[in-house]
């Protein structure tokens, strides 16, 4: 009796266990898994090192292991030498990488003739990539991080310009690294909320965390003495992807190598997925989509994979550690590791063993380059049989079919709007993005995108009809509307918006208005403190301004168009040599920030120096030919 009671509850239980995971499985493990609770927080990789070192030890070498780390000669895959020299002819700006020391640096500097007329040092902190592609570099601020305007292409072994710095787009060393670049290539940072760049610490490669959760809780359970027996049994004190369900192991890898115009749910941020949830609770990803294009960019593995008929064929099997073992570097991973899991559905014909052709990954899954990224070679994850691609027309215009969610089949009409206005934001200018997105805003209730009407009419540069339709009601119940802080300054990028166009109407006391209630949601965001410092000049309101502006410059000593305003603001005030000082640190830092020199020139002229005052007035002219007050004032001054 006692024996056919053990039975029955045995077989309850698998049965129990069956339903959960299928029902998990369709949602989420968040109720099964106890790390996945809001309450447990991460402990870094450090700390699962110390009962995980071996896979510790294998984990380092692979791409996620290197994909972050302090600029040091171990970490840079670059031979830098005297002749390591790199030249933006769109820009005119040279740019040498050199070690000082153990201290990666780099120079950048403008020639006339053999004189040199412009130079910049800056120290590089960290380099991000694992260096099986490239090195790209960024340098920290007082906490805020940007881009160094050079990248290292490992395969050709080559220095370039960072992918979306070429062909006139160089914005030096103003390209601020936020929580979404920040958040997959590395492990999730101690983000300043109310910044777009600011963090009060960055993590050194991306962590076992990423994969498995939040260890807090297991951690304490077993420094308790809580042990699980996991060849027996689940431990739900942390998330092992082996014991979830292929798709949702298939959605942490997403995370990441699923890359595109990621939009974010309501209320979410890049912090809240977590291994063992659906990507759609947080994100939809689109991707552009045009007619007769098999391009694709070099992190799209997700979409090319699922593009296959190896995927489409597996009913949802087939996922990235089929083939790949996160723990291993795919470096060190013998070929036949993946051959043989093509060979366990596909037989190996006659002709592939008369031509000695078992490499299945060389024919069907080939190298070849991306779109977004140059000077690399990387797989192409779309499993085809192999024959010539027909490579669409480089000067022929492609038609564009239109934006694609790659890991939801049904996302929202909010989600698509938000995705065609983000597209043209980030990526493409593009009229019919916008076009596009007035259909989903004339069909949505305008309570539900109050934010996405904003920038509909900013990103048309209507505004005249923005401040229309914000004056629908009144400025306090606007207030009660827009008024959440969150990681992506939702609400902030609202106000300033709004703030902006009255800026440009000249509506200078209501811009100030916005300006403040935007800089109350994102103080640390700098860009907005600068415009609302400038707010604060353009209604008198002198000492707050030189506040805000002594502020941005305490935070970031390198914010440029901070130095060219105060300058400003001082001259105004009759501190004339004060504001010069300012000018030159301005033109020192940006020799083509152009107001600087049009206030630099006006400074002169105060001072009765016209040839400086001309010189002045030239660089003006050099930055913006077609500039008619700098035209006409140089004509007078001849």
């Amino acid at each position: 009796m006692k024996s056919l009671l053990q039975y029955v509850i045995v077989c309850f239980s698998i049965i129990l266990l069956t339903y959960m995971l299928g029902f998990c499985g369709q949602r989420s493990y968040q109720d099964l898994y106890l790390n996945l609770s809001d309450t447990v927080d991460y402990v870094g990789t450090e700390v699962c090192k110390n009962c995980h070192y071996d896979k510790h030890q294998t984990f380092t070498h692979t791409g996620m292991g290197q994909s972050f780390n302090l600029a040091s000669k171990s970490k840079s895959a670059a031979n830098i030498h005297s002749d390591s020299i790199l030249y933006d002819v769109h820009r005119n700006f040279y740019y040498h990488p050199f070690w000082d020391q153990d201290s990666l640096m780099l120079k950048e500097y403008r020639l006339n003739g053999d004189d040199t007329i412009h130079n910049r040092i800056e120290k590089v902190d960290y380099i991000i990539g694992s260096g099986q592609h490239t090195n790209s570099h960024i340098y920290d601020v007082n906490g805020y991080l940007h881009q160094v305007p050079f990248t290292y292409y490992t395969q050709d072994g080559r220095f370039d310009l960072p992918p979306g710095f070429e062909n006139g787009f160089n914005s030096r060393f103003n390209r601020k690294i936020g929580l979404e670049c920040m958040s997959c290539h590395n492990s999730l940072p101690d983000f300043v909320l109310g910044s777009e760049n600011k963090f009060e610490k960055v993590h050194l490669g991306i962590s076992c965390e990423s994969c498995h959760g939040p260890g807090e809780l297991h951690v304490a359970d077993k420094m308790k003495g809580d042990i699980v027996d996991t060849s027996l049994y689940i431990d739900y004190t942390i998330v092992n992807p082996g014991n979830i369900s292929t798709e949702l192991q298939f959605e942490i890898c997403s995370r990441c190598h699923l890359q595109g115009n990621a939009v974010l749910e309501e209320g979410k941020s890049f912090f809240d997925f977590k291994p063992g949830m659906h990507l759609e609770e947080v994100m939809n990803v689109y991707l552009p989509k045009y007619e007769g294009d098999d391009t694709f960019i070099m992190a799209s593995h997700v979409d090319r994979l699922k593009m296959s008929s190896c995927f489409i064929q597996s009913d949802g099997d087939l996922s990235c550690v089929t083939c790949h073992n996160p723990h291993i570097s795919v470096k060190v991973t013998e070929d036949d590791i993946f051959n043989n899991t093509c060979k366990s559905c596909h037989q190996v014909n006659e002709l592939h063993k008369s031509e000695q052709r078992e490499n299945c990954i060389a024919c069907h899954m080939p190298k070849s380059g991306s779109s977004d990224i140059p000077h690399v070679s990387v797989t192409d994850h779309k499993i085809s049989i192999p024959g010539k691609k027909q490579q669409p027309d480089q000067g022929a215009l492609k038609k564009f079919i239109g934006l694609y969610c790659v890991n939801n089949e049904a996302p929202s009409e909010l989600s698509l709007l938000r995705a065609y206005l983000q597209q043209f934001e980030k990526f493409e200018q593009e009229a019919y993005y916008l076009d596009t997105a007035f259909t989903y805003l004339s069909k949505i209730d305008e309570e539900l995108c109050l934010r996405e009407w904003i920038k509909y009419y900013f990103f048309r540069a209507d505004y005249a009809a923005l401040v229309k339709w914000f004056e629908q009601i009144t400025f306090n119940q606007r207030l009660t509307e827009l008024n959440i802080q969150s990681y992506s300054n939702d609400d902030a990028w609202a106000w300033y918006r709004v703030g902006e166009a009255y800026y440009k109407l000249s509506e200078w006391d209501k811009a100030y208005r916005c300006f403040k209630q935007a800089v109350v949601l994102a103080p640390y965001h700098l860009d907005i403190q600068n415009k609302y410092a400038m707010a604060l000049l353009r209604t008198q309101r002198f000492l707050e301004s030189a506040q805000v502006f002594e502020f941005i410059l305490r935070e970031n000593p390198n914010f440029e168009k901070s130095y060219a305003n105060y300058g400003y603001l001082l001259s105004l005030q009759g501190e004339y040599d004060k504001a010069a000082e300012l000018y030159r640190k301005a033109i020192a830092l940006n020799p083509d920030l152009l107001y600087a020199w049009l206030n630099y020139a006006a400074y002169h002229l105060h001072s009765e120096n016209i040839e400086e005052a001309k010189k002045c007035l030239q660089e003006v002219l050099r930055i913006k030919p077609n500039h008619q007050q700098a035209k006409q004032l140089l004509n007078q001054l001849r």
